[in-house]
C-alpha cells in the first residue's frame, strides 16, 4: 500500500466514525487518494458522495448541507488555484461558525517555491478565517482529527501526498470502520440575564446567532417584550413591518427603547440598527462573540441564550407595537400592483407549510424582512455572514438536498452569479424562484442613485433571457409576471428542480414605490 494510500485512508475512517455523513469532491489528480476512499466508502453506504466540478460551487453546495443537516461536510479537492476557489465559502462559515472540514490536497512541501507544476502556498491560505489548520504529510500520521474544533466552524487539512496516487483494490479497511458520532457541542454553562420591567425590544439577526427558532422562541415568550426579527417567517409574534416604520426618526423617537436585547447579528437594514443604537442600554447573544466578532461592543455580552430572571413585561408597552404593526400591514396591503413587495409579500404568505425557504442577499430578503408579516410553519436560510450573492444557487441546492421541498428566492445577478451550481446530476426538490428586474436593483435605493454612469457601474443590465439559458440547461422553467401566476406555480408541488422567472417592472419604479412606502407610513 503506497503512503498517500495508507493517509487517505486513515483520514476518511477518522471522518465516518465522528458520524459525517455526506462529503463533497471535486476531480483532481493530486487529491485521487482522497477521492478513491471516500468513493470505496460511498459503495459501502458508509457516506454520501457528492461531485461538482467547480470548487467553489462545491463549497457553497457543501455550506448549505451543513447548514441544513448540523453536521460537519468535508470538501475536497486538488492543488493550486482549486484551493482559492473555496475561500468564499470559508469566509461565509467562518462569519457563521458553519462546520466545514477543508481537505486541499497538495504537492510535497519540497517542491514549493521550486517552479514545481500546479504548486503553490497553500499552507494557511485562509488565514484567521478557520478554527484549526494543519500541515498534514503521511511521516506525520496518525494523528487525530481535530472534529471539535468544527464546532465553531470551519477547519483547515493541507494534505501533502507523495506519488503513486492511484489505489490499491483492497477494501478490507472498510470493514473496521464503527460509526460512533461525537457530541461536539458545547458544554459551558449559560449565564444569568436579569432584567426589569421597562421599555425594552428584543432584535433578531437572520441567522439567530446560530441558535435554534425553539430557543430563541423559547426566550422571547418568557421575555415578554416586543420582538423585532429580521426573519419575520421563523418567530411567532414577530412585529411586522418594523424595518419599514423605524425608518422615520419621528416614529423611531416615540419608541425609543430603553434596554434592546440582539441575538446574533443585525445585517439587513439601517434602520434597525439606528434603532438599537438609540437604546440606553444593549445586550447582545450570540455565539460568534468567543470566535469572529470579540471586538463586539455591548453592556453585557453572552455566548450563549441565558437563564432570564426578569419581572412580568409591560403589557402596554407590547400593545403599543402590536397596534401599530396592524396599522403598517392594513396601509400596505393598498399596494396592489405586481411588484417587487407584493411578490415578497404573497411569497411569505402563501408558501406551503413544511417547506424549507432559502432567500438571496440584496433585495430579496429585506423585502421579506420589511414587507411579510410574522408566521411559522417554514424553515428559513439565508448567507448572511458576509452577505455575499455569491454561491446561492449552490447554497440552496445543498440545503434542498438535506431537506424534502425547498424554494429558493434570488435576484437575477445571484442567479447569474451562480450558474455553475446547476451542472451537476443531481436534483433534489427546489423551486428557484428569479426576481428579474435586469439588473442589480439595490443600488436604485441607495445614494448611488442618479449619479453619472450609474447603469454603467451598478445597475449592470444584463438584458439576457433568463428563461431560455435555464432551459439551456434542460430544467423546467418558466415564466410569470403577475400575483395570480405566482400563486399557481406556490401551489404546485416541488419534485426535482424548477425554475421560475418573475419579470418585475423597471428597478426605477420599483425604487419610486419604496420611497412612497416610507412616505405613507410616515402619515399613519
Amino acid at each position: 500500500m503506497s503512503e498517500s494510500t495508507s493517509l487517505a485512508r486513515v483520514i476518511v475512517r477518522q471522518i465516518i466514525e465522528a458520524g459525517i455523513t455526506d462529503v463533497v469532491i471535486s476531480p483532481g489528480s493530486r487529491n485521487a487518494p482522497l477521492s478513491f476512499a471516500f468513493f470505496a466508502a460511498s459503495q459501502k453506504g458508509l457516506i454520501k458522495l457528492h461531485t461538482r466540478i467547480d470548487e467553489r460551487t462545491a463549497a457553497f453546495f457543501a455550506l448549505g448541507l451543513a447548514k441544513a443537516s448540523g453536521r460537519a461536510v468535508p470538501i475536497v479537492c486538488t492543488s493550486g488555484t482549486a484551493v482559492a476557489n473555496y475561500h468564499p465559502a470559508v469566509l461565509e462559515a467562518h462569519h457563521t461558525n458553519t462546520p466545514l472540514l477543508v481537505l486541499t490536497a497538495d504537492r510535497p512541501a519540497r517542491l514549493r517555491k521550486t517552479g514545481a507544476n500546479q504548486t503553490t502556498e497553500q499552507a494557511r491560505i485562509f488565514g484567521k478565517s478557520v478554527r484549526y489548520f494543519a500541515d498534514v504529510s503521511g511521516a506525520v500520521f496518525p494523528m487525530e482529527l481535530p472534529i471539535y474544533s468544527l464546532a465553531s466552524g470551519p477547519v483547515h487539512l493541507n494534505i501533502q501526498f507523495e506519488e503513486p496516487l492511484t489505489a490499491d483494490s483492497d477494501l478490507t479497511w472498510l470493514d473496521e470502520i464503527t460509526v460512533a458520532p461525537r457530541d461536539i457541542k458545547s458544554t459551558k454553562a449559560p449565564g444569568v440575564l436579569r432584567v426589569k420591567s421597562e421599555r425594552g425590544v428584543l432584535i433578531v439577526g437572520h441567522d439567530r446567532g446560530g441558535f435554534t427558532t425553539t430557543q430563541v422562541q423559547k426566550f422571547a415568550d418568557q421575555l415578554g417584550w416586543p420582538l423585532i426579527s429580521e426573519n419575520p417567517l421563523s418567530l411567532k409574534g414577530s412585529i411586522a413591518h418594523a424595518s419599514l416604520f423605524l425608518a422615520s426618526t419621528t416614529i423611531a423617537k416615540d419608541f425609543t427603547p430603553r434596554t434592546a436585547i440582539i441575538i446574533g447579528r443585525t445585517t439587513l437594514s439601517r434602520s434597525i440598527n439606528n434603532y438599537i443604537a438609540s437604546a440606553d442600554k444593549q445586550i447582545v447573544i450570540d455565539s460568534r462573540i468567543a470566535t469572529v466578532d470579540t471586538d463586539r461592543n455591548a453592556d453585557k455580552r453572552f455566548t450563549q441564550i441565558p437563564i432570564l430572571e426578569s419581572n412580568e413585561a409591560d403589557s402596554e408597552w407590547l400593545e403599543k407595537w402590536q397596534k401599530f404593526s396592524e396599522r403598517c400591514t392594513k396601509e400596505l396591503e393598498k399596494i396592489t400592483q405586481w411588484s417587487e413587495p407584493v411578490l415578497a409579500r404573497t411569497l411569505a404568505a402563501n408558501v406551503k407549510n413544511g417547506t424549507t425557504l432559502f432567500v438571496s442577499s440584496s433585495r430579496p430578503v429585506r423585502d421579506i424582512e420589511a414587507f411579510a408579516t410574522a408566521r411559522t410553519g417554514i424553515e428559513s436560510f439565508a448567507n448572511r455572514g458576509l452577505a455575499g450573492i455569491d454561491g446561492n444557487i449552490s447554497t440552496a441546492m445543498g440545503i434542498a438536498t438535506a431537506r424534502i421541498a425547498t424554494i429558493a428566492v434570488l435576484g437575477d445577478l445571484s442567479f447569474l452569479h451562480d450558474l455553475t451550481g446547476l451542472i451537476h446530476s443531481e436534483k433534489p426538490n427546489l423551486l428557484i424562484l428569479v426576481v428579474d428586474n435586469n439588473g442589480g436593483g439595490i443600488f436604485s435605493t441607495l445614494t448611488h442613485r442618479g449619479s453619472d454612469g450609474f447603469e454603467s457601474i451598478f445597475g449592470t443590465p444584463h438584458n439576457l433571457d433568463l428563461a431560455a439559458i435555464a432551459s439551456a440547461l434542460n430544467i423546467k422553467t418558466s415564466t410569470i409576471n403577475s400575483v395570480d401566476q405566482l400563486n399557481r406555480e406556490l401551489a404546485q408541488p416541488i419534485e426535482g428542480v424548477r425554475i421560475v422567472i418573475a419579470q418585475m417592472p423597471d428597478r426605477e419604479s420599483n425604487a419610486d414605490l419604496l420611497k412612497q412606502v416610507h412616505s405613507s407610513l410616515q402619515k399613519i
